[in-house]
């Protein structure tokens, strides 16, 4: 049976994400525990780990400094942006606890009891193109199409910002478009796709690109890299309090 430690030895890691590697050797056990187990459970993904590594640390960064990341797709791969909010934006595998200078400022609050009770510290996440007003007003108003993600993220987007693109061709014009923009803009992207990554390979700093190219296949994939990545950011972020 291989071995954890094996398993970590034997990952192809790649020039730029060797700090990330030894930093979570070193200092992150339970996301290194989370890396090993993907490992062993996704065998048919162990070759993404060093370009997953290199996400991580980008949207780690973004997170650290106050940076807000968004997120877009189409069809299944919005609905895989709204999954992913929804794991950051409260808790996915640990209780993340006030911090208790928020819990002195809610206990002298209207409801604030029931506030502490219930709420939880969420990361800044974004799903770009659930404003249907801002869509449908740029669909009547201006002939360029495609252009909805790229516009709310030009509204909203700061540098050091980081943007996250799902497309399992890595063909989405839409798409492709917010990760130009976020570049003018000088926020860092992340390119979610299968294949060879069409355009985002071009395009963004990291690809991301499943071993597969037909869509549902590439879809499941990505389920389990993003879960992967949730996890690892909350694990970072957050060392105590399991819910299970």
């Amino acid at each position: 049976m291989t071995s954890h430690a094996s398993v970590f030895d034997e990952i192809q890691w790649h020039n730029s994400s060797v700090p990330t590697m030894l930093k979570i050797r070193d200092e992150l056990p339970e996301v290194k525990t989370l890396i090993l187990e993907f490992a062993i459970r996704s065998s048919a993904l162990k070759q993404s780990l060093p370009d997953i590594l290199s996400a991580y640390q980008m949207i780690i960064d973004c997170f650290s400094e106050g940076g807000t990341l968004f997120i877009s797709g189409n069809g299944g791969s919005f609905a895989d942006a709204m999954h992913i909010s929804g794991e950051l934006l409260k808790s996915y595998l640990k209780k993340r606890n006030l911090p208790q200078s928020d819990i002195d400022k809610f206990r002298s609050m209207p409801f604030g009891e029931e506030l502490i009770e219930g709420l939880e510290v969420g990361f800044p996440v974004v799903v770009l193109g659930l404003n249907s007003s801002l869509v449908s007003a740029l669909e009547n108003d201006i002939e360029t199409r495609y252009i909805a993600y790229a516009q709310e993220l030009y509204a909203l987007g700061n540098p050091g910002d980081v943007f996250w693109g799902i497309s399992t061709s890595g063909n989405a014009k839409n798409v492709a478009y917010a990760m130009t923009t976020a570049r003018v803009i000088g926020m860092s992207s992340i390119g979610l796709t299968g294949g060879t990554g069409g355009r985002f390979s071009e395009l963004a700093d990291v690809c991301l690109c499943v071993p597969e190219s037909e869509t549902f296949k590439v879809q499941e994939m990505h389920v389990q890299i993003y879960h992967l990545m949730c996890a690892m950011i909350e694990a970072t972020f957050f060392t105590h309090h399991k819910n299970h």
